[in-house]
């Protein structure tokens, strides 16, 4: 399902008739430049779709909303897709409370009513699995990040979901093939579009193009009751904030770097890297001149 052409056309009709969208918009900022923004997600939103078959067979998602600005902008977005008639898919959101200390367990239960989406609160706690397995000083991310997995894939299924959705942005990209480059020295990132281990759920990232920085000036527009991380928030010198500083480093020296380097993940030219297996060199021939006519 192709709806590229959709996207600018059903945004400037609702606003030449007056209309908000979807409710949770009613408070949302009229200025041009808020326009501009929600113009440009949902644009980069529905190319990711385009280019990753994201909407194939798919007919009801499990949206991960952890309750930080990318998941809130995440559930908004395809909200407004919805609303518009523009996404076909039954959305269900979904919290994962992982027992973290001073957690404001009311909050998302609040909000989700509140906008009128179907939504489910599970309680986990894997805070004490973390804390007790992770040695002091280390990260708590790796492990923190495939139990919440491993809990939303159970739970997707439980619900009869063809997909989870995730909120992660360019950023999250960028940052995660740069850790993998450095520290885990293979050429790997996450993919806009993920076929589980056991083959009957796929993993879907529909802010692959989006900026970080958009999702922060979305989320403050739209004056989402954001909760901070303690847990991750709380640690100092972490692998990922290294590549992100480097990467804010890099945008400031030469900016339009992060888009140009996004676009060279989906330029990939095996025969020009060093992987026998993704590229057959043994094969390479030199081929016999062909004789000089006299």
């Amino acid at each position: 399902m192709n709806i590229a052409a959709n996207i600018a056309d059903a945004l400037d009709e609702t606003a030449d008739e007056g209309g908000i969208g979807h409710a949770l918009f009613a408070d949302a900022p009229r200025s041009v430049s808020f326009n501009k923004l929600r113009k440009r997600l949902l644009r980069q939103m529905r190319q990711a779709f385009d280019d990753f078959d994201m909407l194939k067979g798919q007919k009801r998602w499990l949206i991960g909303v952890s309750g930080g600005k990318d998941s809130y902008g995440l559930l908004a977005l395809l909200l407004d897709l919805q609303w518009r008639g523009l996404l076909p898919v039954e959305l269900i959101a979904c919290n994962l409370d992982q027992g973290q200390p001073n957690f404001p367990k009311h909050i998302l239960p609040e909000y989700l009513k509140s906008i009128g989406v179907k939504h489910r609160i599970e309680y986990r706690d894997t805070y004490s699995i973390v804390k007790e397995k992770v040695p002091e000083g280390a990260t708590y991310c790796s492990l923190c990040s495939r139990l919440r997995r491993g809990n939303l894939y159970r739970i997707a299924k439980e619900e009869g979901c063809d997909a989870l959705v995730l909120g992660h942005h360019r950023e999250d990209i960028l940052e995660t093939f740069f850790m993998n480059f450095f520290h885990g020295g293979r050429l790997a990132s996450m993919p806009a579009k993920l076929l589980n281990d056991e083959g009957n759920l796929m993993v879907l990232r529909p802010l692959a193009y989006c900026a970080e920085d958009d999702m922060a000036k979305f989320a403050a527009a739209m004056q989402f009751p954001i909760i901070p991380c303690d847990l991750c928030g709380s640690q100092d010198g972490l692998q990922r904030n290294a590549m992100k500083d480097m990467l804010a480093d890099i945008e400031r020296r030469m900016p339009g770097r992060k888009d140009t380097m996004l676009r060279a993940l989906s330029h990939v030219n095996p025969s020009h890297l060093l992987d026998p297996k993704l590229f057959d060199f043994s094969s390479l021939m030199v081929t016999e001149p062909s004789p000089k006519s006299e």
